[in-house]
């Protein structure tokens, strides 16, 4: 092993020789238990982030862990075509590089570049899973467009649609009117805008118009509006039944301001009576709202805008059930002929202001829907789309949940799944894009009839259809939840009956966010419930447990986004890079070039100059460490930094066991005698007993747990304790001594080994072939190696209480070296005063180790009463250390320089406490900065508490 620890040097090679030896595949004994992970697909939009690589640490670390326990284990893998989001990025990369547009070129030649770019993107994500060290099974690498997939999702479609779990409807939907498709509510971010409120005067029918509004005229009703362009759209104006101010207006009608058209008023419960004037304008088509209230009243739905989201001509008008409506005819003025919205607007107020329409305007701060995708302001829209009906597929998927079939950890995020599913939506699953699943759909027109089937050919044949009768194809894809909802099954061949099915399905556990759980882990449950049946005709389920991770956000506190700037790449982490490429990176290829500017400061600001390399063992460890059962994972650099020193710690430790054990006498062979110190029988009984901690805490999910306790052993117990101790035995110890101490380096380095790598794979491999040769072990890989058991007879309880008792007394000693300045080249005389036979017995047996360990010169024993001069006193139970003061010793001194130190600490927590104490600091400073400057005063408090405790103990002297 190299003297130095690089990662660099290692973690390629090794990968390359795992996935070339076959080693994460099933091993195939099926009398063994099966394990099945299916990978989320990463989106092929560009490359993975913090929180994939997240993620998919986890998932490695489970799958490690099963593999080695002898479980015939699967990770599925795979990416996903990510239908708008794809299509956005090639088409601005187009335009970009050409100056073109998705209407220069046709469908299948655009589709053809989006298949280049995936190739592209493919290899690159590939990479950085292989850089992560993801164990996943390459063979089975599956896109959510593979000829095999797409044939599953068609087969989906025809299935439920077979079923009258499909229909096509007319239906108000999120309308990106720059994308001009339907958009899901994921992708629709919400952003507070500062705009106003219009109160507008709608004229009661039949009432005189009154131009004076110093009082409240009974022949207006006065209605605030945010929107005032769709007064275009209006069918009605609702106020609340219990509203006494208004109960005189049953079965009246007013008129709208600017269109005049005579819209009645009607009363509905959910109008909010204290909000505004208490009069709410209904324009079913244009706002969700009032799309609900309109069918409930059975309103007529007037559609203003194009799907480009200008004005239109001549308005659509449908019936409550999006049916065409000839009987009703409205007008839009000329004036407002193919203006956008805001335009629309603007002509909206000018002419109410003209007409004397416009009571009042108000600032007003509102939630404004834009689309993630390309930024548009999102319109309420009134299209004809194809729907799941999700509502009878629920049922199922929420028993399976109610009695224990699934599980969600943590358990909170239960209630949040029930939340949307008892209110669960009929599905919109079409999209008016390109790139993605073509819905197996073909028309009819001439006899109004709607065919579907794999092909047109098939469904010619299956319902003798002449020739001479055209069908059209449906031009609309598939949502991309549609065909990733099918991932637990279709990934594994359905519909054909494999036997990969057989063997892992149900899959074992779901990684997933929560902010997901509706849009992905809710409708994997609901279609794999109704596709998958067992032998009985039982559903089955997709998995047994739902893992539901935080989001992962930066340093401060804020979601990692790419509009943000602040994503990290996960190679970065590893590898490191400077900061000219890492800006490059971030700006490339933006769905919202717009913003590169921004992003470019905030890479600046984050990261001045760059950042510097780390390796994978020590991202996946701090990864795992933030896997706490919260909701947010805040990143923390000063965390990565320091695991990797962890791995650095291991790297040095496992150099020394190697030095002291290569070609030497370790007595591998139980039959040879040798003869195990104190040292050696308290490190075995602590590495069993964290053995069954990490497999109690495994079992819960709690990564952060395992993370603690084997960073706790390592660090602390066999490298900070255990190796420091063997060091005088190796160098004075007798041979059965020195024996038993190499056979405990070497056995329990290589069971340390195991028991870490599922977090930390790449340094356990290198170290344990270098270990096994010692150990003689024959085996290839330490992944096929079993995971360490907890062996209740290696427990020896009375090693640990002398053992602990004997830390404690020699961390005392090197406390009071601390606090009084006592360098470790000066030797100590410690006395024990009121020690008990058991005590006594215990000091003296292992004198050796607190004098070499403490840096002792002697130790003697005194009676209770006996008074020892100039000396320190420390309470070790019922017993008393007293430590000499060494001679050179000058107290004056020292005290001199702990009332300096108190000076300036008081001083800094002064400073810091004025600064948390003033609000305007509180109530302007990001979140972060508060939390650091909190942490700082404590930091300073417990420094005070200490330079308090040496000068009470000094001056006592």
């Amino acid at each position: 092993m190299e003297k130095i620890y690089n990662p660099k040097n290692i973690e390629e090679p090794i990968y390359k020789f795992w996935e070339q030896g076959g080693y994460f595949n099933p091993h195939g004994d099926t009398s063994h238990k099966s394990y099945c992970i299916m990978m989320p697909p990463p989106n092929i939009t560009g490359q993975l982030h913090l929180g994939h690589a997240f993620q998919q640490t986890i998932m490695d670390v489970l799958v490690r862990y099963q593999r080695m326990n002898g479980k015939n284990t699967l990770w599925q893998t795979g990416t996903d075509h990510a239908g708008i989001a794809t299509q956005i990025l090639v088409e601005n990369k187009i335009y970009n590089d050409t100056g073109k547009i998705r209407h220069n070129y046709t469908r299948d030649d655009l589709i053809k570049k989006i298949w280049t770019w995936k190739q592209q993107s493919e290899k690159f994500i590939t990479y950085q899973m292989r850089r992560l060290g993801n164990s996943v099974n390459w063979k089975r690498k599956c896109f959510t467009m593979d000829t095999e997939m797409s044939y599953a999702v068609k087969e989906a479609f025809i299935r439920l649609y077979q079923d009258n779990l499909i229909y096509k409807g007319k239906r108000l939907v999120n309308w990106d009117p720059t994308l001009q498709s339907a958009i899901s509510d994921l992708e629709v971010v919400n952003k507070p805008m500062k705009g106003s409120m219009w109160y507008l005067y709608y004229k009661l029918n039949n009432s005189t118009i009154v131009t004076d509004h110093s009082t409240i005229d009974p022949s207006y009703l006065i209605v605030a509006t945010t929107r005032p362009e769709t007064i275009l759209g209006d069918v009605a104006v609702a106020i609340h039944p219990e509203d006494s101010r208004y109960k005189n207006l049953i079965g009246k009608y007013v008129i709208t301001p600017i269109t005049n058209k005579c819209i009645p008023i009607i009363f509905d419960e959910h109008v909010d009576m204290f909000k505004g004037t208490g009069c709410v304008k209904i324009t079913p088509a244009h706002d969700f709202n009032d799309y609900i209230i309109g069918k409930r009243h059975k309103l007529p739905m007037i559609n203003i805008f194009s799907l480009n989201g200008k004005i239109l001509k001549h308005p659509e008008v449908f019936d409550s059930y999006g049916k065409p409506n000839d009987q009703l005819y409205y007008n839009i003025p000329q004036m407002f002929h193919n203006l956008d919205s805001y335009h629309a607007r603007k002509k909206m107020i000018s002419e109410c202001t003209k007409f004397n329409l416009l009571h009042d305007i108000k600032p007003h701060n509102s939630i404004i829907p834009c689309s993630d995708r390309t930024g548009t302001i999102i319109e309420p829209m009134l299209t004809n789309q194809w729907y799941i009906r999700a509502k009878i597929l629920a049922q199922q998927a929420v028993n399976a949940v109610q009695v224990g079939m699934i599980d969600f950890v943590p358990k909170q995020y239960k209630n949040m799944y029930f939340g949307w599913m008892n209110n669960i939506q009929d599905w919109c699953i079409s999209r008016q894009i390109w790139w993605g699943h073509e819905i197996p759909a073909w028309y009819d027109d001439t006899n109004n009839k709607i065919y579907v089937g794999h092909c047109e050919k098939d469904i010619r044949i299956k319902n003798q259809l002449d020739n001479d009768i055209i069908l059209r194809k449906d031009n609309d894809v598939l949502d991309t939840w549609f065909s990733s909802s099918l991932w637990t099954f279709s990934s594994l061949g359905w519909p054909k009956d494999t036997n990969l099915l057989n063997i892992f399905h149900p899959t074992s556990i779901v990684i997933s966010g929560f902010d997901i759980i509706f849009f992905w882990i809710a409708r994997m449950i609901m279609l794999t419930m109704h596709f998958i049946k067992d032998n009985n005709g039982i559903p089955q389920i997709p998995f047994k447990t739902a893992y539901i991770t935080g989001l992962m956000r930066d340093e401060s506190g804020h979601k990692m986004s790419k509009s943000k700037g602040n994503i990290i790449d996960p190679i970065d982490l590893i590898d490191g890079i400077s900061i000219e490429s890492l800006l490059e990176k971030r700006t490339k290829d933006m769905l919202q070039p717009q913003l590169a500017d921004k992003i470019i400061k905030c890479t600046k600001k984050q990261f001045p100059h760059g950042i510097k390399s780390h390796g994978t063992d020590a991202l996946r460890f701090t990864l795992v460490a933030l896997a706490s059962s919260g909701r947010d994972i805040h990143w923390d650099m000063k965390r990565l930094t320091g695991y990797h020193n962890f791995c650095n710690k291991l790297w040095q430790a496992s150099r020394f066991v190697l030095m002291h054990t290569k070609n030497q006498d370790c007595c591998i062979s139980s039959s040879t005698e040798k003869l195990f110190s104190l040292a050696d029988r308290w490190i075995v009984t602590k590495f069993h007993q964290t053995v069954k901690n990490f497999h109690k805490n495994l079992k819960i999910y709690r990564f952060d747990k395992i993370a603690n306790i084997l960073h706790k052993f390592i660090w602390h117990q066999f490298c900070d304790w255990y190796i420091e101790l063997t060091k005088s035995t190796l160098c004075h110890g007798n041979t059965l001594e020195i024996r038993g101490t190499r056979y405990t380096l070497i056995t329990l380095l290589e069971s340390l080994l195991r028991l870490a790598h599922p977090i930390i794979p790449f340094i356990t491999e290198k170290i344990w072939q270098e270990v096994k040769t010692i150990t003689g072990n024959d085996g290839e890989t330490i992944m096929l190696q079993p995971f360490p058991k907890y062996n209740v007879s290696m427990i020896d309880t009375e090693s640990i209480l002398d053992f602990e008792w004997i830390k404690h007394a020699v961390t005392a000693i090197r406390n009071v070296r601390t606090n009084m300045n006592i360098t470790y080249n000066i030797p100590l005389q410690v006395v024990f005063r009121c020690t008990s036979p058991d005590v006594k017995k215990r000091i003296l047996n292992n004198s050796n180790i607190l004098c070499n360990i403490a840096y002792l010169k002697s130790i003697d024993f005194i009676p209770k009463h006996e008074v020892y001069p100039k000396s320190i006193a420390v309470s070790l139970g019922s017993t008393e250390l007293l430590i000499r003061t060494p001679e050179k010793f000058n107290k004056n001194i020292k005290i001199n320089q702990i009332n300096k130190e108190l000076e300036s600490i008081k001083h800094k927590i002064e400073i810091t406490q004025e600064l948390l104490n003033n609000n305007n600091f509180i109530n302007h400073a990001p979140t972060s900065i508060i939390k650091n400057k909190q942490e700082l005063l404590n930091y300073y408090v417990q420094i005070k508490h200490k330079l308090l405790e040496q000068h009470a103990i000094i001056t006592k002297l």
